[in-house]
Order: structure tokens, then sequence, then C-alpha cells
């Protein structure tokens, strides 16, 4: 008799999560908008979000973000990436960025919509600080070139705890709390889970529907190939653990995004 239950309560969770799914997929737009702000009478559109991913180092974008970008590409939203280093902590900076553009076109963003910044005040090193003005500007440069929306980074944890992960948000935070991101731009992070919620992979879903943390972007199994197929084109990083990581990590599944607060518009700073 405890078999039966035990069995019945396993498939009832796993239909919970296949509604969960369901239900995601008829709304995400809707909820897109109401963070944007931009609610109207017609119809939503997907093409009208242009999505701004900031990453730190190749493989950010399909290791934490897969899902939401995956997503937003399916709502026929434009999606750019702005990585701020080629990934040169092991001098494989110059296959690293073949690896990333080879990633994002699985992931459904063409070559022309992803920048790769090597300036050597932002080496891809957990030790090494990031200038904040510096990450500020060329974070600003580039919304200002395309008249983004929507920008989404590393929330304050970072997700996996790394320092450049932490100074992107942290430059983000900035922009938003003196005002320099315009007005029609909302700003988005994405949330660092305990390691026992990060690692129960799509087990996690009804934790992340239920807690209120936030947005939540999540895909099936087809999305879920397309995301590890992504990470497989990072040859240089498939190292014993990121197989255990592609097959457990919940953000190959599901992220959850929060708005970052922003500020007084225009504020002048001395």
């Amino acid at each position: 008799m405890s078999v039966y239950l035990v069995v019945l309560i396993v498939l009832s969770y796993l239909v919970w999560i296949k509604c969960i799914y369901c239900r995601h997929r008829r709304t995400l737009l809707k909820s897109l908008r109401h963070v944007m702000n931009d609610l109207t009478d017609r119809e939503p559109n997907g093409a009208d979000i242009r999505a701004l991913l900031v990453t730190a180092h190749p493989d950010d974008e399909c290791m934490f973000f897969a899902p939401t970008i995956i997503r937003l590409v399916e709502l026929n939203a434009t999606v750019h990436l702005l990585c701020l280093s080629k990934g040169n902590y092991y001098k494989q900076g110059a296959q690293r960025k073949q690896e990333l553009l080879n990633s994002c076109a699985v992931l459904g963003i063409p070559d022309s919509r992803v920048t790769i910044v090597d300036h050597e005040r932002l080496p891809d090193d957990p030790k090494a600080r990031w200038s904040v003005s510096l990450v500020c500007s060329v974070i600003m440069k580039h919304i200002r070139a395309h008249s983004f929306n929507m920008v989404l980074t590393f929330d304050g944890s970072g997700v996996s705890g790394h320092a450049n992960h932490k100074a992107i948000h942290k430059a983000v935070s900035h922009l938003a709390s003196t005002g320099q991101v315009p007005n029609d731009c909302c700003l988005l992070s994405l949330v660092t889970v305990g390691l026992l919620r990060k690692y129960i992979s799509f087990l996690e879903l009804p934790l992340s529907w239920l807690l209120p943390s936030g947005l939540c972007c999540i895909i099936g199994s087809q999305g879920y190939r397309q995301a590890k197929d992504a990470m497989f084109c990072h040859r240089t990083q498939l190292v014993w653990f990121r197989y255990l990581y592609i097959t457990f990590s919940r953000y190959m599944f599901v992220n959850t995004l929060q708005m970052i607060p922003q500020g007084p518009k225009n504020l002048k700073i001395y």
C-alpha cells in the first residue's frame, strides 16, 4: 500500500510540474509586459521586446540564462548578448570566443547580436576587481546604441558567487540608482537560489512557481535539449563536474528574474 502511495505522490508531482509548464507558456508574455509596465489594449507582441543580456564570461549565457534566452527567442523578441570578457583565464580566449558564438547560434542569437569585450581592466579572473565605472560605461553605450527596453544580468550573489558576476550587478544597480537608464528600459536580475534548490533539476520548478520571488522563465524537454547543446559548444569547459551541472542544475530548466529597483531619472552625481 505504501508503495502505491509513493507512486501516486510522485506521479501527482510530475503532473503538477507539467501543468505549471503549460500555464507558463500561455502567460509568460503577459507577465513580461506587466514587468515592463508596457500594458496596452492590443494583443501583446513579443517582437516589441528588445533585450540585452549582460554576462561576464563565455558559457554564462547557456549555463545560467538558457531558459530566458530560449523563451524570449520563441516569443520573437530581439535578444542581444554583451559578454564583458573573452574568458582568457586559462589562455583560451580565442577558442572560447568562437565557442560563445556557436552557443549563441544554438540558442537563437546570431553573431551580429553578440558583442565580446576584450579589455585589460576586465579580465576573466575571480580575484580581479572590475572597474564599476568602466562596466557602467560599456553597458550604457550598448543600451543607447540599440535602444533596449530590457536588460538582464546577475543578481548580487552572481549565482555561482563569481566576483566578475557580482561586479556586473553592482554596475547595473549603480546605473539604476542614479537614473541613467532610459525610462522605457526595465532591469532584471537572475535570482540566486540555495544549494539544495540549485541542484534538484526540474523538480525545483514548483518552488520557483510558488515562492513570490519574481518572474519565471521555464523550458520543457525540447528547450532543455537546446540548452544542453549550447553547453556542449563550450568544449574547453566540459570538465567532469560540468556534466553533473548539466544534469542536475535547475538553471538548465528555469530562471527566476527579479526587478532591479530604479532611482530618480537624470540624477546628476557631483
